[in-house]
């Protein structure tokens, strides 16, 4: 009895852990609960800064890394919901499997602050640090997954528009500082002042003043160009989308909403969303001309195609009487998702990709481009998931806007749909450039250069959007910086904390 005492004291605590990274993740959206994510950041912070050792400090991390991404990425199991009988049993292993991969991204900082830290105070310093270079590391390891980064929890709110000078990794930076200055004057002495209002009061102010700052700069001119972009979405459920049947309806719903008419002139473009229909390009000569009449526009469209025993996710451009002009490959698959790993060995054993619908998965293209289409200004597309990832956006020059087709019917209705946009609306800001996005399912939006929505349809609807196409915003500090100025400090601030212990050893 007096064994298992400490023991249950360790799990409670350990539930607790979990509990406050569950409750950090209320600000991701669709809750957009930013302060809930302070709060609880800031408490985790301090259990880990009062842990005794690393190995404490790297389990307290973990659990609350494991709470914040079981519930912020909740919406993995969605996929395997779509064929139940088939796929339903690896939802729940999905998902445990992904929180405890993330609670690692957390464990880690914690394990170095624990180690090489002294004082609790500095030891939170270190381990917020920490979190800041992980939510980096996290976009690049293992072909990377920047999905709900700490940064994330400001969109939609002024304190975004700081993306446009140090990018998502400066907002996940601004909010562990947020968080941590009411620790940075908290002192534990009973000899002391048992006051955490000075640090409260920076906080506020920091807020505040980034607040004020994003406010001034959504005042910014945005101009229009001119140019109106219709954007397609045709309602297509994932569980029907490649039933010959329903396949059917569903290309009846693009024709049919390209071709509607309009109170102004005709749109400059069409776009449909990826993979928007269940044929290949290589099977689609009859069909593009077809396509082509009933927008009376050039088309952007997702669509699969094949090169040999190789197949693509693809997005083209169709010329009015049906030509393709130019082509974009998606070059940033998922794992498992679009293709296997090693997978050409693994096809040999029936092994194949899991959303991919030809083949045993897609094959990369050879990177980001920028496309010219008819009429249009440069483009820079973005195919579903490579909107997740603001690296690309520096990879290629010369691009006046963005164009991100997806089909988010694969992440449910309750989460996972709302926090891919607000990545693309992130996209935007950071970059100071428009971005058009059609999904089959929703939500297709047209986004301006300051991150803001101008105009959407929900999930679940069928219809069409005309939207104006802005003129870019002059390129941005974080465009011509990236992100080393904020991983710098960052590294500074670790090594700052971790170098008193070895000075007061």
């Amino acid at each position: 009895m007096i064994a298992a005492a400490p023991q249950r004291r360790v799990l409670f605590g350990l539930a607790g852990d979990i509990a406050l990274g569950a409750i950090a993740a209320l600000g991701q959206a669709p809750w957009g609960l930013w302060p809930a994510t302070l709060l609880a950041l800031a408490a985790i912070l301090w259990r880990v800064g009062r842990a005794a050792n690393g190995r404490i400090a790297a389990w307290r991390a973990g659990a609350a890394g494991a709470g914040y991404f079981a519930l912020a990425m909740s919406w993995i199991v969605e996929p395997f919901l779509i064929e139940p009988e088939i796929y339903g049993w690896m939802a729940p292993f999905a998902l445990i499997f992904l929180a405890i991969g993330g609670g690692l991204f957390w464990a880690l900082p914690g394990w170095i602050a624990g180690r090489f830290a002294p004082g609790w105070q500095g030891r939170a310093m270190a381990f917020g640090a920490g979190l800041v270079l992980s939510d980096w590391l996290r976009g690049w390891i293992f072909t990377g997954l920047p999905w709900a980064q700490l940064g994330h929890v400001w969109v939609g709110t002024p304190v975004a528009q700081s993306a446009a000078y140090i990018g998502a990794i400066g907002l996940s930076a601004i909010t562990v500082c947020t968080a941590a200055l009411p620790l940075a004057f908290w002192r534990l002495s009973p000899f002391k002042p048992r006051s955490a209002w000075p640090g409260l009061v920076l906080s506020t102010l920091l807020v505040a003043t980034l607040w004020v700052a994003g406010l001034n700069r959504l005042d910014t001119p945005v101009s229009d160009r001119g140019i109106v972009l219709r954007l397609v979405q045709p309602n297509a459920e994932q569980a029907l989308k490649w039933n010959p049947e329903w396949a059917q309806i569903f290309w009846e719903r693009l024709l049919t909403e390209s071709a509607a008419p309009t109170d102004g002139p005709r749109p400059d473009a069409v776009i449909w969303p990826e993979t928007a229909v269940s044929f290949l390009l290589n099977q689609a000569a009859e069909a593009l001309p077809v396509l082509s009449e009933a927008a009376g526009a050039p088309v952007l469209m997702g669509i699969q195609r094949a090169e040999g025993s190789r197949y693509f996710n693809a997005l083209v451009e169709v010329a009015p009487g049906g030509a393709v002009t130019q082509t974009y490959d998606k070059f940033h698959l998922v794992p498992f998702g679009e293709y296997v790993p090693w997978g050409d060995a693994l096809s040999r054993l029936g092994i194949s990709a899991f959303a991919a619908q030809q083949g045993f998965g897609y094959t990369a293209g050879p990177g980001a481009e920028v496309m010219t289409p008819q009429g249009l200004p440069p483009v820079q597309p973005l195919i579903c998931y490579e909107a997740i990832f603001s690296q690309h956006l520096r990879a290629v020059s010369g691009a006046e806007w963005l164009l991100q087709v997806t089909n988010d019917a694969w992440f449910g209705t309750i989460s996972g749909p709302y926090q891919h946009l607000a990545q693309a609306r992130l996209r935007a800001i950071e970059s100071g450039l428009p971005l058009m996005r059609a999904a089959n399912t929703g939500i297709t939006a047209a986004i301006d250069p300051l991150g803001r929505i101008t105009a959407d349809l929900p999930l679940g609807a069928t219809g069409h959007i005309d939207a104006a196409l802005p003129a870019p915003l002059p390129q941005t500090p974080w465009m011509r910086l990236g992100n080393w100025p904020v991983l710098m400090a960052a590294f500074a601030a670790l090594l700052s904390a971790c170098r008193r212990k070895r000075f007061s050893a």
